[in-house]
């Protein structure tokens, strides 16, 4: 699998295993995806690049660059505030770097990002790089897409299945470095049991692969599983970039609360109380 170009990076802290990689496609593009694996920070993102030939590259670098100056001492609810904070001073310096491109420059990034402390997670994201949870063989979508496609399903334009092969299905709505003066991030928060896993994606492997197949390719060995998605999403005749981390929550290192946990995984991806630190 070498041969592939696909180096996966694994990590493991308390009750968090992780595993990410990271692969330009078929088709012999600029790879403008970048993605954050801290277990050790209980944090984990993926940027997905937007803007033309370099610019993508250079506004998902910024975002994890900044993410991952976080301090590892801070609260759960401090983290949080961080994390917006980062997020926020990318999206100010990407309008700036977009200036020195000209009018009508766009260097902006597409954002997915999870926190987790003990058993609680939050997640934050604007435009279409997605968060899953797999509870037991149920893969569930955290996220919802800030798309054109979206909207367009949304108010019952255009079905789901219309949406696949979409001819605007690229065409994002929010990100970090768009238009916008303000910065627009979506979250949700939710309580993890014990084996459950989170996958955290760009759109090159979630406009490839069904849900189906993403579910079975995350129930696998989990320290395989980020190089396992791209090799499948490749096989698949994937031409975007696609990027991949995988997230496991430890069978026998959670709290109480998680070994008797009984809720689906509808629910946990739900809004729910999570800690004060990450509602």
């Amino acid at each position: 699998m070498a041969d592939q170009g696909i180096d996966q990076d694994l990590a493991r802290s308390g009750s968090y295993r992780s595993c990410a990689a990271t692969h330009a496609g078929t088709a012999n593009r600029l790879n403008e995806d970048a993605y954050v694996n801290r277990p050790d920070l209980g944090l984990w993102a993926v940027a997905d690049g937007a803007g033309g030939h370099e610019a993508g590259e250079v506004a998902s670098a910024e975002v994890t660059r900044l993410l991952q100056t976080i301090d590892g001492d801070l609260s759960a609810g401090e983290m949080l505030v961080g994390v917006r904070s980062r997020l926020e001073a990318a999206h100010v310096r990407l309008h700036t770097e977009a200036a020195r491109h000209g009018t009508g420059a766009l260097v902006a990034t597409t954002v997915v990002v999870v926190l987790a402390r003990d058993d609680h997670f939050a997640c934050l994201w604007a435009g279409d790089s997605r968060a899953y949870l797999l509870r037991g063989h149920a893969l569930t979508m955290i996220t919802r897409d800030h798309s054109l496609v979206q909207a367009l399903v949304e108010n019952g334009t255009i079905s789901e299945a219309e949406a696949v092969n979409h001819p605007q299905a690229n065409v994002i709505t929010r990100a970090v470095g768009a238009d916008s003066d303000v910065l627009e991030l979506d979250k949700r928060t939710g309580q993890l049991m014990a084996g459950d896993r989170l996958l955290l994606c760009s759109d090159g492997l979630s406009k490839t692969l069904p849900d189906e197949r993403l579910a079975e390719l995350l129930s696998g060995d989990h320290d395989t599983g980020a190089e396992r998605l791209i090799m499948a999403a490749l096989a698949a005749g994937a031409t975007d970039n696609v990027t991949v981390v995988t997230i496991e929550f430890g069978a026998g290192h959670g709290s109480a609360a998680v070994a008797k946990g009984a809720a689906t995984a509808a629910s946990a991806a739900s809004e729910v109380e999570a800690e004060p630190g990450l509602a």
